[in-house]
């Protein structure tokens, strides 16, 4: 007799109502929806209309496959005989819908979106074709309506071509997974010292040898002098965009509501210009640096030259000009640079490079354009109509929308795709940087630092993909998908309505779309992560142990075997009291599709004792004086709040407060040589008993190679011979390689 009654309570549960709402499964989640009754099924001969306000976007309804033969009638006047089909109409004051926003209304009557001009519309007729491949039947849709527009107006995706050329049809590509997900923004890094990629008429060198390098693969081209060549030549590797294809790319964006912004370096990351054109470079050499001369005025006229030739190509409101990382060492004694800075006043060579900025952004709104910079525009001043791309953290975006700039957020913590997805240890060789999914999902671009009237400077997001190690378009299809899936969430949804759990659940539905569009997405791993909280006061560890999977099937040991499918399944998160070690694997039916992970759980003498530092942390204190000995163990990457970093040689040591027997002492090491980090040269420990003399009781040298470019941890463990009694246990750890050492525990038994 309780059946009935606990049906209800299940249908009437959070999570089944909220399981029933997602059902559509639609990236980016909706901002509103109400479901209707039932479905509608698409007639085969199923007529399609538009007003003239929408003819140019009715001809993205032939991307919906069962669409695609259908012709669309563009009527001069809408009447009763138009009440029935698949119709795309201006919305009208009794709608009530904003000026960005679109209504999808699907019924028995057919399909009808509503919008107020045509970058709306394309998102409900993109809402419509996702929905459709979504479907196991694209004929069949549910009746629903759905009332939408987008938290930001700026949705971007950034690709370099520079470092990797890539082909005209993967492009094409791109905008076209763009357009399903609604960016709105392609930004194209168009030049770089890696090769000049755009058609320039006025300066064919650009094209016939800048574009062109003796190296195909970026690294092999850095490790190997760093050459360019003519093109036709037996070794030339690059290529170009003809001014005509670049157009042809700006139409077929624009179609799907998307904007190309082209970069084009300047002043620095300029070594291939220089090559070709040495006498704009302050030493007159080729190959001898990255920064234009700006004390010659032929580099402004080359500048406005280029730029003439980008503004016939590109219509886009920004122009992007980089403006970053520019080296500042050929500035300073060079003649021309000097003279220029002593005339104009300056007091250092940053403010040159604010001078170049400034002409050129002072020369584009000359011609109705605007200037986008990297956030090092900010350095020296701004005029005002510059808009920001925040990169190095969102310090650069605040500062920004504080004096009154626009801002796109970019930082590399959240937003630059060529970071690892994944455990590194298990992926290509990349950049560095470690960014999964979630961490991008939990993006929010407007800082809590900005009160609501400095916040609507922020325009919106844009996630980089900087190709050093991504040498071919499947490489930028691995790097940019599904994380990019979450950006457009990111960008496009209101902040309260976005849940990473049911973001996950939709997400699966994306796999089999974007395999569709035979997308090299990076598919998620069966391997086995773990979380694990320390409780100090009971000085116990609580592990969680998951994967990507959305529901993982994981099975753990803690008597030191393998595990198999008949070992012990993880359901709830697992406390441990004493030392343990867990190893855990995943699996399908009885067949292991993950290595196993082992897991060490160190409840040791030290946990709570007082560290004292020697030489301190540089740049990444984790938890300052507590990181060291707080029983907690860091993770895949060092800026995860518990690996403290040091540019010196490591040395501090325990007051363990009273004389402890001693009988080793380990401490955990990470390298990773792409950002500078680095296993130490040598591990010592000594013992105490004042604090003042000490005696060494062990050493380890280190033999790992040093220029392995994958993620590596390793565990320093001086083991006693006999137990000695000591109150002070002091480590040194030599850095050698001179980068970081990073480390995020010392465990004493």
């Amino acid at each position: 007799m309780r059946i009935i009654p606990l049906l209800l309570l299940i249908l009437l549960h959070p999570y089944f109502s909220n399981a029933q709402k997602n059902s559509l499964n639609l990236i980016p989640k909706p901002n509103k929806v109400q479901y209707g009754e039932g479905t509608f099924q698409i007639p085969t001969d199923i007529a399609l209309f538009t007003t003239a306000d929408f003819a140019e976007a009715s001809s993205m309804l032939a991307e919906y496959p069962q669409l695609k033969t259908a012709a669309v009638e563009v009527l001069k006047k809408i009447n009763k005989k138009h009440q029935h089909g698949v119709r795309l109409f201006p919305a009208e004051p009794v709608d009530k819908i904003a000026p960005d926003a679109y209504r999808l209304q699907i019924d028995e009557s057919g399909i009808l979106i509503k919008a107020n001009d045509q970058k709306a519309m394309l998102g409900g007729i993109y809402t419509l074709i996702q929905l459709g491949m979504l479907q196991e039947n694209p004929l069949m849709l549910p009746q629903v309506t759905i009332d939408d527009s987008p938290r930001f107006g700026y949705r971007g995706l950034h690709l370099d071509v520079s470092r990797h050329f890539m082909p005209l049809s993967f492009i094409k590509k791109y905008i076209d997974i763009m357009a399903i997900y609604k960016f709105n923004r392609f930004h194209w890094h168009l030049t770089d010292g890696a090769g000049w990629r755009l058609e320039i008429k006025k300066y064919p060198e650009l094209t016939d040898k800048a574009a062109w390098r003796t190296h195909r693969h970026w690294k092999d081209w850095m490790d190997n002098g760093r050459q360019y060549t003519a093109k036709g030549t037996p070794n030339a590797s690059g290529g170009f965009y003809t001014q005509e294809e670049a157009r042809e790319i700006i139409d077929y964006a624009a179609r799907r509501g998307i904007t190309v912004i082209p970069e084009i370096e300047m002043p620095g990351h300029s070594e291939e210009v220089l090559a070709v054109y040495p006498h704009l470079a302050c030493s007159e050499k080729p190959y001898t640096q990255g920064e234009f001369c700006i004390g010659n005025e032929e580099t402004f006229t080359f500048m406005k030259n280029v730029l003439n030739e980008v503004l016939t190509i590109f219509p886009s409101e920004y122009i992007h000009i980089g403006g970053d990382e520019a080296e500042k060492k050929h500035w300073k004694t060079c003649a021309k640079c000097q003279a220029l800075r002593k005339e104009k006043g300056f007091e250092n060579e940053e403010e040159l490079q604010s001078y170049a900025i400034q002409q050129m952004d002072e020369y584009l709104q000359s011609k109705g354009r605007k200037l986008i910079g990297w956030d090092e525009i900010l350095e020296g001043g701004l005029t005002k109509g510059a808009t920001v791309m925040s990169w190095r953290g969102e310090e650069g975006g605040i500062k920004a929308a504080t004096m009154g700039h626009n801002v796109i957020m970019t930082p590399g913590s959240h937003l630059y795709f060529d970071s690892y997805q994944t455990d590194p240890r298990t992926q290509p060789e990349a950049l560095g940087g470690y960014l999964t999914i979630d961490k991008v999902y939990s993006y929010n671009p407007i800082p809590k630092e900005l009160d609501s009237e400095k916040a609507k400077h922020i325009l919106g997001a844009q996630a980089n993909l900087w190709t050093e190690y991504m040498p071919t378009y499947q490489h930028v299809e691995y790097m940019a998908f599904p994380r990019a899936l979450a950006l457009a969430e990111v960008n496009w949804t209101n902040q309260e309505l976005r849940n990473w759990m049911d973001f996950k659940q939709r997400l699966q539905h994306h796999y089999k779309l974007l395999q569709q569009l035979d997308v090299n997405y990076y598919r998620p791993s069966y391997n086995v992560t773990s979380d694990i909280s320390f409780n100090k006061e009971k000085l116990s560890n609580t592990v969680t142990l998951h994967s990507e999977q959305l529901t993982p099937n994981i099975f753990y040991t803690t008597d030191g075997t393998e595990p198999t499918s008949r070992a012990t399944p993880f359901t709830n998160p697992i406390e441990f009291t004493t030392t343990a070690v867990i190893k855990a694997a995943s699996f399908i039916d009885s067949a292991r599709v993950s290595p196993i992970e082992e897991l060490k759980l160190d409840i040791h003498k030290a946990i709570g004792k007082k560290v004292f530092y020697n030489s301190t942390w540089e740049g990444y204190p984790a938890q300052k004086e507590l990181t060291l000995t707080n029983g907690e163990k860091g993770g895949l990457s060092y800026q995860d709040g518990q690996w403290q970093g040091f540019t010196q040689n490591f040395d501090a040591y325990i007051d363990m407060e009273r004389r402890e027997e001693i009988n080793k002492v380990s401490m955990r090491f990470m390298q990773i040589p792409g950002p500078g980090v680095f296993f130490p040269g040598e591990y010592l420990v000594l013992l105490s008993d004042n604090g003042k003399n000490y005696r060494k009781v062990g050493a380890i040298t280190n033999l790992e190679d040093s220029k392995d470019p994958k993620l590596k941890f390793k565990t320093f463990t001086v083991t006693l011979e006999k137990p000695q009694m000591a109150r002070y246990v002091k480590v040194v750890a030599t850095n050698v390689n001179k980068g970081f050492l990073f480390t995020d525990e010392i465990v004493v038994y």
